[in-house]
């Protein structure tokens, strides 16, 4: 039930990213926290000539198999199963993190971006979808309650500002970064290698 109900929150999300960034010349793809595999399927989709990896625990496996499955793409999408923390991340052009950062500490996070950054090619982005809080902390009102949200929810957990993004990106040796708007209160942050 909490992977349907993270799909209908990200489905609109996951279309706007789709229709707002190419990802034409992206060969190989990787969704980091991938859940039901939503995400690279309807990227599978939209680029036929895509290969991608949902990387989740092992507990969702069967689950995004299913989808995959339904959605036709199972010959195109891998499901790997692991543990983020630990495991070594496969190496793509474009590694995405949809609602994931936000649920770890400082530290955390700025491990999880070190270790994006040594899984992707030369050239790839890091692409987090998520509830991005505007720099000035006065107009993402959802973003600061979901802030405040994953800080109840697991300890130090936070919502991020794009400056803060753009920070531990570079700290990590991206060259830039961006903010997208997508639907509603959620943005892409994207980090370029």
């Amino acid at each position: 039930m909490f992977l349907r109900a993270m799909e209908g929150s990200q489905i609109g999300n996951f279309i706007a990213f789709l229709d707002r960034v190419d990802l034409s010349s992206a060969e190989t793809l990787c969704d980091v926290g991938g859940a039901s595999g939503l995400f690279c399927g309807l990227a599978a989709q939209r680029y036929p000539h895509l290969q991608a990896v949902t990387f989740d625990l092992p507990a969702v496996e069967s689950v995004a198999e299913r989808i995959l499955a339904a959605m036709q793409v199972d010959d195109r999408v891998t499901v790997v199963s692991g543990d983020f923390f630990v495991a070594e991340l496969p190496g793509p052009d474009v590694l995405v993190m949809g609602n994931v950062l936000h649920g770890w500490d400082n530290d955390q996070k700025q491990m999880l971006i070190r270790k994006a950054y040594a899984s992707l090619k030369e050239g790839g982005r890091l692409i987090a979808i998520e509830n991005v809080i505007d720099d000035a902390r006065r107009e993402n009102t959802f973003g600061l309650l979901m802030s405040l949200n994953m800080l109840i929810e697991n300890p130090g957990g936070f919502d991020y500002t794009g400056a803060q993004f753009d920070n531990w990106c570079r700290a990590a040796g991206f060259t830039h970064t961006e903010v997208i708007p997508l639907a509603g209160p959620a943005s892409a942050a994207i980090a370029y290698k």
